[in-house]
């Protein structure tokens, strides 16, 4: 057994990029902010918190995640960091889940 190889290169670069995607949206928080962020359609500074509810430092770090992964995009303004949703990166995610989603399911009666 190759111990250099980690379980994610086993896998296709699609297959990790998805897993990846999936991981940053499957926290509840991540998601409210996004569709928050979509909903605006703007950029976004210190109305997050209040929209959803938690603490500045636990928004902070969701938000971080976001970044991370691309899906969002920070600017400062003054003292407070404005964010609003990456178009490209969002577009980009669509697509890839959408061909993922809309894969032929052959409809085998297994269980």
């Amino acid at each position: 057994m190759n111990m250099g190889v980690t379980k994610s290169q086993k896998f296709s670069a699609e297959q990790n990029r998805l897993a990846n995607m999936a991981k940053v949206l499957g926290h509840p928080a991540r998601i409210a902010i996004l569709q928050e962020l979509a909903k605006r359609n703007t950029c976004v500074c210190g109305e997050i918190v209040e929209v959803v509810g938690l603490a500045q430092a636990t928004v902070s770090q969701h938000l971080k995640e976001l970044k991370q992964a691309g899906l969002v995009r920070g600017t400062i303004e003054g003292t407070s960091v404005c964010y609003c949703l990456d178009a490209v990166k969002w577009e980009s995610m669509k697509a890839d889940f959408n061909a993922f989603l809309s894969q032929s399911f052959k409809g085998a009666d297994c269980c």
